[in-house]
């Protein structure tokens, strides 16, 4: 029997029953240490910039995606933002209910009058750390472990061997997915026997991106006496000196942007926008030289001109 979606205080910040805006988290919840915590972090800004309140909350199961949305538009809130692809349907449904309040939804498109979609261009990112990756991989093989297996990380996968090409044109990527569920995105044990699996084949730099399971994947690079690449926010201080460096997805841009007022229609973030970089700081500094700093720098200036293109398997259906 589901339980019901109740509302109380645990459900709201600052202990605001009339606040406007509204967050809904996927699973992992907003300390995720990656994707969720990101959001968050956009909407703290919004509050602390403004002192203004706001209503959270995170999903535990399922069925919660469209109850949360649904008693939040009943509230008023307004907008109101979904975190992640899984409750795209969800805000689409409710925005067709409540046509006056707007909404906002994170890695998917919902073409609706009411509502703002935010898009990355994931492949640039993913691009500048697959370069770092075959400069710093002494084998030769960098590994790649995926969360759920959908278009949205085959984007992931697709831009990191472009980058990683480009740095090495002999470098070999292995690659592997965590699973074909949602659940992927939670299963730091299974990421770990992935890494495992492929440290095995002789990989000696990993990128994770797997939501929580990366977890597990950046625990296992340690443990193997590899290199991790985090992704989302910046995880370099989760292993400092086996974090090689971290793929940052700024959601909180998008979501603090959202509460500040949606702007209907499709949103696309990337390099140009300054919403994806590679992680540096006191963690990860002495695993980077500046001759490998330059030459992603450079790339980054040619992929924001247009001169590089980096495929997007998205569009192309395809990588290359």
């Amino acid at each position: 029997m589901k339980k019901p979606l109740l509302f109380t205080t645990a459900l709201l910040v600052a202990g605001a029953l009339h606040a406007e805006p509204a967050i809904i988290f996927e699973l992992g919840g907003k300390f995720d240490k990656s994707f969720g915590q990101a959001a968050w972090e956009g909407a703290e800004r919004w509050k602390k910039e403004g002192s203004k309140p706001y209503l959270e909350f995170e999903i535990a199961n399922a069925a919660q995606r469209e109850q949360a949305a649904r008693r939040f538009a009943e509230r008023g809130a307004s907008p109101i933002v979904g975190v992640g692809f899984p409750q795209a349907s969800s805000i689409e449904k409710i925005a067709k209910e409540f046509p006056k309040l707007q909404f906002a939804i994170v890695d998917a498109v919902v073409p609706l009058p009411n509502v703002q979609s935010f898009v990355y261009r994931e492949h640039e990112g993913s691009f500048l750390v697959g370069m770092l990756a075959a400069m710093a991989s002494k084998s030769g093989k960098v590994g790649f472990v995926g969360g759920q297996d959908i278009p949205l990380v085959r984007k992931f996968l697709c831009g990191y061997e472009q980058g990683a090409k480009y740095a090495n044109p002999k470098v070999q990527t292995v690659s592997a997915m965590t699973g074909t569920t949602n659940a992927a995105w939670t299963d730091p044990p299974r990421g770990a026997e992935l890494t495992k699996a492929q440290i095995a084949q002789g990989v000696d730099v990993v990128f994770s991106a797997a939501g929580t399971t990366g977890i597990g994947i950046m625990q296992a690079a340690k443990d193997g006496g590899i290199l991790a690449i985090g992704v989302d926010s910046n995880q370099n201080h989760l292993h400092p000196g086996t974090m090689l460096t971290s793929m940052v997805k700024r959601v909180d841009l998008a979501v603090y942007t959202a509460f500040k007022g949606v702007t209907p229609g499709v949103t696309a973030l990337g390099l140009k926008e300054g919403a994806l970089d590679y992680a540096m700081d006191e963690h990860n500094a002495k695993l980077v030289s500046a001759d490998m700093k330059k030459k992603v720098e450079a790339a980054r200036a040619d992929i924001i001109s247009g001169k590089l293109k980096v495929v997007d398997y998205t569009a192309a259906n395809k990588c290359s």
